[in-house]
Formats: structure tokens, C-alpha cells, sequence
């Protein structure tokens, strides 16, 4: 190991607002290969910039495997649980994604848009019933991504209340004890066991069913591989985009010009959807890749057995690739962004994440003229103490002033 001098990581405690920490610049210019600790485990290479960025995700010579044999470097004290698709490499990950890679093709999911459209509807109706003003993230960005992935999985939506605090478990950081995440895991687990025993008794039609299939009667996963992989679908499901959401209409209603655009012009949602995915700082470092050989990237050369951890915001952000990186552009037509990654470990979920965020925004602008923040500071809370940015409470209002 010849990582020395690491610096902490990440460089701050700022967890409010959509703060992008102003040294990832620094870095792309000068250090692209910086050594950083990040709060659990050995030291590694934090890099910055979009093509080495691309290669530590994508290229076979950085494993995910090798960093569970080790004491890899992550944000939070919980490893995760055993079974893990993402602590496999291709040809075991591709086994694994092969299972329920077809439940998310963009033509099942364009055929499962009909149905969130309406799922948006009845709660904006809910909203607009009610009146202003209205919590967005408790009466629309949470439930909207938990109904649809409950529905999908098969999850009973009453228990949604259970596992949204299961899954704040197993993305804190800070905000739960060790022991507490652990606990929550094993909850977590054995709900999901619980799950796909009744599945064994009573199949149905959906995707956890078929998942039980793919191991009773084709054997292509494990046990261990079935319950982690249902526990990652729920709670990777639903979590970012329910985050993502009040964090794009709060981005939008601090850019009023480009905002204006977009409602002057619906059709350019699905572009604004992946500019705001490029722009908006969702999380903070990568899960760790290590080297299975010496790899030249830009400032250095990292040895085999050294651990990668990418910054996919500072990628976002690179100058070499996007024209004014810092600015909110609408209509920009550069470079694919990262923002659900790269690689074999790709989000599995990215095409109905984004067919629910293009659902959210065509909606909540058509359906809410004057949509804006409301209330006073107090009433914009951010989450603390997660390895996913976003607002647990954002009142908003609509209609005239």
C-alpha cells in the first residue's frame, strides 16, 4: 500500500442544501489522484475527473469482489449484506443483474408509466383537495416512488413505514449507531426472508415471484443472493428518486429563467431530467473499486491492490467536458452525465427513475401553476447524517400570491 498522507473525506460536514464542496475543483485541476480516509476502513484514491472516473466504474482491471475480502473504504460502519450484486464482478454481477434486468427495459417500463401517471395524479389531487400549502415530500416524493416500487417488487405499501426506516438505516452515515444499522439490517432481512417465503406458498405477479422462481427452479442465485437482492431493489427503488424529487423542483425554483423554459415548453422534460441529474450533488463518493493491476490514470499510477473511490459530482462538473459545468442549462446536449453511474454496476433502476422524474415534473407543473417554496426557513429540513443529499420536509405553495 503507498497511500500516505490521506487527507479526511469527505472534505466537509456540509450536509444541507445541494452544497458542492468547492475543492473537487481544485483537485481536477491539480491533484486528479488524491489520497483521502473516508470514515470507515483503509486509505484510498479519491478521483475526479469524468474519463478516469468512467474507467474506475467501467474498466475490468477495478474489481468490486476483491474489496470484500478487504477493509474497504466507505462512508458508513454497515458492510452490507451478504449476497450483495454489488460486490460482484462480471460474469457473477451479470448472472445476478440477469434476474430481474427485465422487469426494468425501457419497454416495461414505459408500459408501467400509465400507472404512475395516475399514482401522480391522485396525490396531486390529494394536494390540491387539502389545499396550499402542502409538505412535497411527504405528500408526493415519497410515496409516488414507494407505491410504484411496492406494487412492482410486491411489498405490501402498509408496510411502508417499516422499511423507510430500515432504509435510513442502511444509508446513515452518522444518524444511527453501528448497532442500531445492524439492527435494522437483520429486520430488514428477515422481512424480506418472510416475503419470499409466502411467495414460496402463494406466487403472484410480480417481481418478487419471479425472483423465487430464478432460485427454486433455475437455481441462478442463492438464498443469501435472493434476500439481498430484494432488500437492494426496495430500498434502492425508491429512496434516490423520492430524494431526487423535491431536490429537482427546489433546484429549478432557485433557477426562475430556466424553470420558465420548461414551462413554457413540457417537451423538454425529459432533457431537463438529465441535466438535473447531472447538476444535482445526490451523493458523495462512490463505493470502492480495487486494482487488480497497476492502472496509469491522470496524476498517477494506482498499484494493484490499492482501492479507488470515484466523486461522480466532480465528474459531473468537469470543464474539459461540459460547456459553464456550474451553470443549470435545460437544453444541454453534451456528454452522458454519471449521475446513475457507469459500468457494469450501472443503476439498474435508471430507466424508471427517470420515467418517474419526467412524470413528477410534467405533472407537478401542469397541475400546480406558481408552484413555489413556502413557509418559512424552518419548514425546509434537509437530511442529516445520510450518504444520500435530499430534504425530509419542503412546503410548497401554488396558484396566485
Amino acid at each position: 500500500m503507498t497511500i500516505s498522507n490521506p487527507h479526511p473525506y469527505p472534505f466537509n460536514d456540509v450536509t444541507d442544501e445541494l452544497y458542492v464542496e468547492p475543492r473537487l475543483e481544485q483537485l481536477r485541476e491539480s491533484e486528479p489522484l488524491c489520497p483521502v480516509r473516508l470514515p470507515h476502513g483503509e486509505p484510498a484514491w479519491l478521483v475526479t475527473r469524468y474519463e478516469d472516473v468512467k474507467t474506475v466504474l467501467g474498466d475490468p482491471r477495478f474489481s468490486r469482489a476483491r474489496a470484500v475480502t478487504s477493509d474497504e473504504p466507505r462512508t458508513r460502519s454497515h458492510r452490507g449484506l451478504p449476497g450483495n450484486i454489488l460486490d460482484y464482478d462480471p460474469p457473477e454481477h451479470t448472472r445476478l443483474r440477469r434476474v430481474v434486468a427485465k422487469a426494468f427495459t425501457a419497454r416495461r417500463v414505459e408500459q408501467m408509466k400509465e400507472r404512475t401517471q395516475a399514482i401522480a395524479d391522485g396525490l396531486v389531487d390529494a394536494m390540491t383537495a387539502k389545499g396550499s400549502p402542502a409538505d412535497l415530500v411527504a405528500e408526493f416524493a415519497l410515496p409516488l416512488p414507494v407505491t410504484v416500487i411496492c406494487e412492482l417488487l410486491g411489498v405490501p405499501l402498509e408496510d411502508r413505514t417499516r422499511f423507510r426506516l430500515w432504509a435510513d438505516a442502511l444509508l446513515s452515515t452518522t444518524r444511527f449507531t453501528t448497532e442500531e444499522v445492524e439492527r435494522y439490517a437483520d429486520e430488514l432481512t428477515a422481512y424480506m426472508a418472510d416475503l419470499i417465503a409466502q411467495r414460496r406458498k402463494e406466487p403472484q405477479d410480480d417481481l418478487l415471484s419471479v425472483m423465487v422462481s430464478a432460485r427454486d427452479e433455475e437455481d441462478r442465485l442463492s438464498e443469501d443472493e435472493l434476500v439481498a437482492m430484494g432488500v437492494s431493489v426496495l430500498v434502492a427503488g425508491h429512496e434516490t428518486t423520492a430524494s431526487q424529487i423535491p431536490n429537482f423542483v427546489y433546484t429549478l425554483l432557485h433557477h426562475p429563467r430556466e424553470l420558465a423554459r420548461l414551462r413554457a415548453d413540457l417537451d423538454l422534460v425529459p432533457q431537463a431530467v438529465e441535466e438535473l441529474m447531472r447538476y444535482v450533488p445526490l451523493g458523495e463518493a462512490s463505493i470502492a473499486r480495487y486494482a487488480l493491476e497497476d492502472v496509469e490514470l491522470s496524476g498517477g499510477v494506482v498499484r494493484a491492490g490499492e482501492p479507488v473511490v470515484t466523486s461522480n459530482v466532480s465528474a459531473n462538473r468537469d470543464g474539459t467536458v461540459y460547456t459553464c459545468p456550474e451553470a443549470l442549462d435545460l437544453t444541454r446536449q453534451e456528454a452522458s452525465h454519471v449521475g446513475f453511474g457507469h459500468g457494469p454496476h450501472h443503476c439498474l433502476g435508471a430507466q424508471l427513475a427517470r420515467m418517474e422524474l419526467q412524470v413528477t415534473l410534467r405533472t407537478l407543473l401542469a397541475r400546480l401553476p406558481g408552484l413555489r417554496l413556502a413557509g418559512t426557513g424552518e419548514d425546509l429540513v434537509w437530511k442529516t447524517g445520510s450518504a444520500v443529499r435530499g430534504l425530509t420536509r419542503m412546503l410548497v405553495a401554488w396558484g396566485e400570491e
